[in-house]
């Protein structure tokens, strides 16, 4: 099964079981990559937030036209800094961004229980690595990869080259099927 893929400078459809890397600024335009990624063809998609919490991943939705109600939001953040949650049927929480074990298995729930063309995005592993460490990080992506595999699924999974050396991203690099680089000034190369 393929997926079109709406990024600039990128093939225009990849093949289920994709992993994309998107290396980006620490303050960039992934929201637009990021939504554009959920647009087309998906059935359903997974937001993993470690970043912000499922309120702001709504509002980053809505701002986009996205459409909701194929989304599901898996909130890491909300626990951890003691904010009010509302657990519903497309809002689901994890105790930290460090619970690579927990998101790990909410990715599993997803997948198993949604049918169609699913898609997900890691907003972030920097984040994740902030709270754990490269290595888990690392191999938690990995097991993230093989899930997308088994399930004929496509994800997007963002990490910072203002935060990472340069070692640390090649190692990421050569995880992934596919890289796209989004420069400080809103241009985007990929790689595949």
């Amino acid at each position: 099964m393929d997926y079109a893929l709406a990024i600039e400078n990128a093939p225009d459809t990849i093949p289920g079981g994709t992993c994309v890397l998107l290396l980006h600024p620490s303050i960039g335009e992934t929201d637009r990559i990021d939504t554009d990624f959920f647009k087309t063809d998906t059935d359903a998609f997974l937001v993993i937030s470690t970043r912000t919490t499922a309120r702001e991943v709504e509002q980053k939705l809505e701002y986009y036209e996205v459409d909701e109600s194929r989304a599901v939001i898996l909130d890491a953040l909300s626990v951890e800094r003691g904010y009010s949650r509302r657990r519903s049927d497309h809002v689901h929480y994890v105790s930290s961004p460090n619970d690579l074990d927990g998101i790990v298995e909410q990715t599993r729930s997803f997948l198993k229980n949604h049918p169609g063309k699913r898609r997900i995005s890691v907003d972030s592993l920097t984040e994740m690595a902030y709270y754990a460490d490269d290595e888990s990080v690392y191999e938690a992506a990995k097991r993230l990869c093989s899930l997308l595999k088994e399930h004929d699924a496509v994800g997007l999974f963002h990490l910072s080259k203002e935060v990472h050396d340069e070692e640390t991203q090649d190692r990421f690099r050569a995880l992934f099927d596919g890289v796209v680089d989004l420069r400080e000034d809103g241009s985007v190369t990929s790689e595949f």
